[in-house]
Formats: C-alpha cells, sequence, structure tokens
C-alpha cells in the first residue's frame, strides 16, 4: 500500500468536504411483521449503516424496532429511500421541511417514528 503525498491528501479533503449530502425520508420495514418505521436523516447516505449499527448493538433508542430486530432477524429488514429533499434549502428550511414530510409518509404508511 502506498501512502498518498501531501498534494493527494489535500485534494482527498477537499473533495470530501465538497461531497453533496442528500437530506430525506426513510422507511426501515420488517418483512415477518409487516412494520414500518418512518425517519428523516440529514445524510441520507449514513442513515442505514447508523441505524443497523445501534440495532446490531442492541442499543436502539427505539425499543419497539429493537425488540423487533431482536425477534425477526436483520435479514428480515430493510431500508428504503421514500425523498430526497432539494440540496439548495438552507438549514431551518430543510429541517422544517423534514418535519412537515416525515408526518405526512407517517401518516400515508400508518408507520411508527424513528
Amino acid at each position: 500500500m502506498t501512502a498518498l503525498s501531501s498534494t493527494d491528501r489535500k485534494a482527498a479533503v477537499a473533495a470530501y468536504k465538497e461531497r453533496k449530502v442528500a437530506a430525506g425520508i426513510y422507511a426501515v420495514r420488517c418483512a415477518a411483521s409487516g412494520q414500518v418505521w418512518i425517519g428523516q436523516a440529514r445524510n441520507l447516505a449514513t442513515a442505514q449503516n447508523r441505524i443497523w449499527f445501534s440495532l446490531r448493538m442492541a442499543s436502539s433508542a427505539h425499543r419497539d424496532l429493537q425488540r423487533a430486530w431482536l425477534a425477526h432477524g436483520s435479514e428480515q429488514f430493510t431500508f428504503e429511500v421514500l425523498e430526497r429533499l432539494d440540496d439548495e434549502e438552507s438549514p431551518y428550511l430543510r429541517d422544517a421541511l423534514l418535519k412537515e414530510r416525515v408526518a405526512h409518509w407517517r401518516s400515508e404508511l400508518a408507520a411508527l417514528a424513528i
């Protein structure tokens, strides 16, 4: 494995800082029980890893989701992006829109909150 040059490292850091982060609404579904949980994330790309990690460690703050995970196993769960928000929203508008859209999807799918 070769080390990155200083220039390559700086370019990689700059590219990481400039990446587009998509906010939006997601669903976690349990095929065995039919349950659905709806959540929102400022960064959809990292949401599933964060949720799956806490469930695998049995440390999820969402007790009903954790109980279902333990009862049915990880293979029964899927993660689905329901909606992505536009990038140009200000943080305040983005957060307000996320709140509005997550309420819509929870109502639409009769889902539980994450």
